[in-house]
């Protein structure tokens, strides 16, 4: 009906989805839980295995590394084999890595544990989205609603169960993880038919040929900088709380709560009203007031930053989805695997130098740093601000009728 909003129309049909879509959703909940199942565990983990902080950051660094590389390739082998074989294949590794990370009897087994275990992490989400808009009903709104919704929740859920299997033992949330995954995976063999492939191939090369169009460079440059703020709140905050597995699980919980709530039901109806430029800006200026407080406020004030930082998250995923997919003229899948492949980068980098740049000083300035990332990608959205408008403008119309459909970009 004309004039009705197209989000109403995306949450009435969120419900009504054939089972490969929500075989699909379900396992992306469990993929997009293996980011924070380490969160409330961290501290048990380095006294496990008596490790450091800045050697426990690892599981994070070599996670995001080995993601952000094998955006390089997730497309190239999807338009290949297929999307139901890549996410086969995706949750095939993570059901391997994630048990053998609860194996290891060193730091750096679990570090290489969790590189395999993000290569598999990568082809799964990757193709994801791409899978749950081709089978979904209701149009692409709805199916990029509820992968929103599986990403939020996922993003809640990952801490708490870390946390519930963490009490008793490090080890138990990776063998859970890939007892849930294993699960997944049955569910999409038996209900999820092969998708249509690319009329196109994708080449290796093709997501870095794509950062060369200056909105999608500028969009990725200021993602970057807000990864790092963002990445240095879920990987070095549970050090500082320095609180008891089922404590910081459950603080954890509540900020993928408002970053699910944010990112699903806040952010649009902003966008709608501020446009996206206003809303990214202001949120990340927003998080960088909010990071300092928290590196220099009590116990308590920490606590509470940390789940207020979740609302600022959820909205920016939300927001920085839409500018990267919305502003190139490069195809869907590889504008989001050209973006993906920068800001990725900051998430492997930030848990690796918070606890270092902690070494160097002291608890308040990691949180310093991340708060000037934070403001730096904000200029960046500020300085493109007339570029970026008119490049999504011009791109809205053709992206609107393309048959291609977006891949994983939160």
């Amino acid at each position: 009906m004309q004039g009705e909003d197209p989000f109403e129309q995306g949450t009435a049909s969120i419900l009504r989805q054939p089972k490969a879509v929500w075989a699909t959703a379900g396992a992306s909940v469990v993929a997009f839980m293996g980011i924070g199942l380490v969160d409330p565990i961290l501290p048990s983990i380095a006294k496990g295995l008596e490790a450091t902080p800045s050697q426990v950051s690892l599981l994070f660094t070599s996670y995001f590394l080995i993601t952000a590389v094998a955006m390089l390739v997730t497309g190239f082998v999807s338009s290949r084999i297929g999307g139901r074989k890549t996410l086969l294949a995706g949750l095939a590794l993570v059901v391997v890595f994630a048990a053998l990370s609860g194996t290891s009897s060193s730091v750096a087994e679990l570090v290489g544990f969790r590189a395999g275990w993000g290569l598999g992490n990568a082809l799964f989400v990757s193709t994801a989205l791409a899978v749950i808009v081709g089978a979904a009903a209701g149009g692409s709104s709805a199916a990029i609603l509820l992968y929103e919704s599986a990403l939020g929740l996922g993003m809640a859920c990952g801490p708490l169960l870390g946390a519930l299997l963490g009490d008793a033992s490090w080890r138990y949330p990776f063998f859970g993880t890939a007892a849930l995954m294993a699960i997944g995976f049955v569910c999409i063999t038996a209900f999820l038919k092969e998708q249509p492939r690319p009329a196109r191939k994708t080449s290796l090369l093709d997501p870095l040929k794509a950062l060369g169009h200056g909105g999608l460079a500028s969009v990725a440059t200021s993602a970057f900088f807000y990864n790092y703020a963002f990445f240095t709140i879920l990987a070095f905050t549970p050090f500082v709380l320095n609180m008891t597995p089922y404590k910081s699980g459950a603080v954890f919980f509540a900020w993928g709560l408002l970053l699910a709530v944010f990112s699903v039901l806040v952010a649009p109806r902003l966008q709608k009203r501020f446009g996206s430029l206003k809303v990214v800006g202001g949120s990340l200026v927003l998080l960088a007031a909010d990071l300092v407080i928290l590196g220099y406020g009590n116990h308590t004030t920490a606590i509470v930053c940390t789940i207020v930082s979740g609302a600022f998250i959820g909205m920016n995923n939300t927001v920085y989805t839409e500018l990267a997919l919305g502003v190139s003229d490069a195809p869907r899948p590889v504008a989001s695997a050209g973006y993906n492949f920068v800001r990725w980068f900051a998430a492997a980098a930030a848990p690796y130098l918070a606890p270092k740049i902690e070494e160097w000083s002291n608890i308040h300035i990691p949180f310093v740093v991340a708060a000037a990332a934070a403001v730096v990608g904000a200029v960046v959205i500020w300085v493109r601000r007339s570029a970026l408008s008119h490049e999504a403008a011009e791109l809205e119309p053709k992206h609107a009728t393309e048959d291609g459909v977006t891949v994983f970009a939160n």
